[in-house]
């Protein structure tokens, strides 16, 4: 079983290349590695120094151990969070009069794993979770079991069809909860939605162009971002549908948008081939991206938020560090327009999707490509990991979809059916299922294990541009050239 924390494994996964280190030096960069999530880097380096002073050359495990645990003591542990998809739990503490939060990505486990021998390596691992507190933290592993052990019950049957807007549909999204859900249109607004009744709670005008690319705040989910091609991008409150900023800068189409995991930025990706950040609170452009050469098409931030990752006409992905607005690498290697990009949620590997009929997977700390995903006839028009980053879904215009292997990169299974190009697709929160919209006017839902077509859903009378799930994964929302969206049950 492998313990992820969000910042310290890829530093931990470079040192386990060093063959040369002894095992007290390779046990040390552990063991530094375990902190570097929760104090500042110079903290760490100025206990490392004090050992090398003290002991002339000799790193003792005694003297980190110690370092840290005088560290920890500061620290206040106030509660845990538990997330089911991807499994994990949050550990919400206090330190220096701050509250602040990290998580124990527990992406390996299953209803096999031992809840005993995984809490013993949370232990050691994680020095917040002291011994009173390790049979909450095991109650806690076995809900997450619990909940994985719980079969696919949603049918989605058809439950309602709503007229969203005048003109077609560009996107849809919903918030963490699932209680609400917008619409992004040409007719050059944005709808927020109440799930369950069916009503639209706020029109969110104001934008002189198509609404083309929307998004939550999640998991807060008190905000909205609309970009559009009048290029702006407009922060909304998700309660009030006041508008907070709109940010002005790029000088072509926003096409692509995303919010940081701390919802403190907002990254905007335009044809005029930059992508730009902009600050939540200020309204202020936080950093110009520079460096594509044609339309940035795609984007995405890593889980942790540190990163973020572009997309490009230019046949290129670039990384960036958020902190700088640098660039860290440029990847290279497709010989077609990129359709999509995407971290995996422990912020190891990039996808991309691109016209020249490929996926590649690249490693991020490195900028390595480490496979190609062949198989595809036609462009790959979206591409995209499963939560735990272990399965691949891209879907293409030859009307097919295919599940790779991240670690094999092997095509597992072929989903056809549909009749005509397929433009998007996505996986349930659990990983069981696959979601495709295609130009045939359906969307359909696929068992991932076998690549069975579990359900037609129809209804639309033109093709279907968005689909997506809620949290939970028992509701659907699609939405559709023929200016309506649908929600399935």
């Amino acid at each position: 079983m492998r313990l992820h924390t969000s910042l310290a494994h890829n530093k931990a996964r470079q040192c386990n290349n060093r063959k040369e280190q002894s095992p007290t030096s390779w046990s040390l960069l552990i063991c530094l590695n375990q902190v570097l999530e929760t104090f500042p880097r110079m903290t760490v380096l100025r206990m490392r120094h004090e050992c090398l002073r003290r002991r002339g050359n000799g790193l003792l495990m005694a003297d980190v151990r110690s370092g840290i645990a005088h560290i920890h003591r500061k620290m206040k542990l106030k509660r845990f969070l538990l997330r089911y998809y991807p499994p994990g739990i949050i550990l919400e503490y206090e330190k220096e009069g701050l509250l602040k939060t990290k998580s124990m990505d527990l992406l390996d486990l299953t209803p096999g794993t031992n809840p005993d021998e995984l809490l013993a390596e949370i232990r050691r691992s994680e020095p917040l979770v002291t011994e009173c507190r390790a049979d909450q933290v095991k109650q806690l592993i076995l809900r997450l079991q619990q909940k994985q052990g719980q079969k696919d019950q949603p049918r989605f049957c058809f439950s309602k069809s709503l007229k969203a807007h005048v003109l077609p549909l560009t996107n849809v999204a919903f918030n963490k909860s699932g209680s609400r859900f917008i619409t992004g249109s040409y007719d050059r607004t944005c709808r927020v939605w109440d799930t369950a009744s069916g009503t639209d709670v706020h029109i969110l005008e104001g934008h002189r162009n198509v609404v083309y690319a929307i998004a939550f705040n999640n998991p807060y989910g008190d905000k909205i971002a609309t970009g559009s091609f009048d290029k702006t991008c407009k922060l909304w409150c998700a309660e009030t549908g006041k508008c907070f900023h709109t940010f002005c800068g790029h000088t072509a189409e926003i096409v692509c948008l995303a919010f940081n995991p701390q919802s403190t930025l907002v990254a905007t990706g335009s044809m005029d081939a930059t992508a730009r950040l902009w600050d939540v609170e200020t309204g202020e452009e936080a950093a110009t991206l520079t460096g594509h050469t044609a339309e940035v098409l795609s984007l995405c931030f890593n889980t942790v938020g540190n990163q973020l990752v572009t997309g490009s006409f230019d046949h290129t992905v670039a990384i960036w560090d958020v902190a700088s607005g640098r660039r860290v690498h440029i990847l290279p290697g497709h010989t077609g327009e990129i359709s999509n990009v995407q971290f995996n949620w422990d912020c190891s590997l990039i996808v991309t999707g691109s016209m020249d009929k490929t996926c590649k997977l690249w490693e991020a700390v490195s900028g390595k490509c480490v496979a190609t995903l062949v198989g595809h006839k036609e462009e790959v028009l979206d591409v995209c990991f499963d939560l735990r980053g272990q399965l691949i879904a891209a879907a293409s215009a030859d009307g097919t979809a295919r599940v790779f292997s991240s670690t094999t990169h092997q095509c597992l299974v072929t989903l056809e059916g549909h009749d005509g190009e397929i433009s998007k697709i996505c996986f349930s929160p659990q990983g069981s299922r696959i979601l495709t919209a295609g130009s045939d006017k359906t969307a359909r839902l696929w068992d991932v294990a076998s690549g069975v077509c579990l359900r037609v859903l129809e209804g639309h009378t033109d093709e279907i541009f968005s689909c997506v799930f809620n949290y939970e994964g028992d509701t659907i929302i699609t939405g559709s050239k023929d200016n309506t969206c649908r929600v399935w049950y």
